[in-house]
């Protein structure tokens, strides 16, 4: 395991991400994070959400024109996808029409059947989905109230070779957070802390930089990579 996390230290300073050992995962020291007094709670808040925003859209389309670009050129062979927190589903829909693939989405939400979704709890494993996808994307990573769980479901469900895209902008920091979006990290810090997630399993090993902006800031898009694919590589 030190082995591993070494290696992943090591690429990750290659490509200019600073991984500080300082702060911890219990401390909460490099990222804020809501509680709910219970999952029924958090359950009806997203939901509460999901129906008030229901017509809006957080994904864009040049955003989703980048990482498609990203994915002809470093996944060519892709023929499935997922996106997590898809509300209405437009990014599914942007994601299968620029890709000519099979994507599917979710939602916490009962709408999520109203637009072709999956009802689920993005934190929860789903035995068919494992080792499925050669991509999974998701702007949804601050609703998740265990944001550890989340991330190591998301990898979970890449097939060999595929990648989790995460899409952070500024309206995902700690700044930020309430009790519709529970967890929030700088830019600068989420490669670390996605370290300590992966507790040497996966890493940020690819971070995209969009030309434009959205809500005021820049668009960064992570791109996690479990690390035994980035240590074969």
């Amino acid at each position: 395991m030190k082995f591993i996390e070494k290696a992943a230290r090591k690429y990750l300073r290659k490509r200019g991400y600073s991984v500080s050992q300082s702060g911890g995962e219990d401390s909460h020291a490099d990222y804020r994070l809501m509680n709910y007094s219970s999952y029924e709670q958090y359950v009806a808040i997203q939901t509460e959400g999901n129906k008030r925003k229901i017509d809006q859209v957080w994904a864009d389309e040049a955003t989703i024109d980048v990482i498609c670009q990203y994915i002809r050129e470093n996944i060519p062979r892709a023929k499935r996808g997922l996106c997590h927190g898809s509300r209405n589903g437009t990014e599914v829909r942007w994601f299968a029409d620029r890709l000519g693939i099979e994507v599917m989405g979710t939602d916490i939400s009962e709408t999520a059947a109203q637009f072709g979704l999956t009802q689920w709890d993005f934190h929860n494993e789903n035995p068919d989905w494992t080792g499925q996808f050669d991509f999974v994307y998701t702007n949804s990573h601050d609703h998740a109230h265990d944001p550890k769980k989340a991330f190591t479901t998301w990898v979970g469900q890449l097939a060999p070779g595929g990648k989790l895209f995460i899409e952070h902008t500024i309206g995902q920091t700690p700044a930020t957070v309430k009790q519709l979006d529970p967890f929030g990290v700088e830019p600068k810090l989420l490669p670390y802390v996605v370290l300590g997630f992966g507790e040497g399993n996966y890493a940020v090993t690819t971070m995209l930089k969009p030309g434009h902006e959205k809500g005021g800031g820049p668009i960064r898009i992570f791109v996690i990579e479990p690390i035994n694919a980035v240590v074969q590589q």
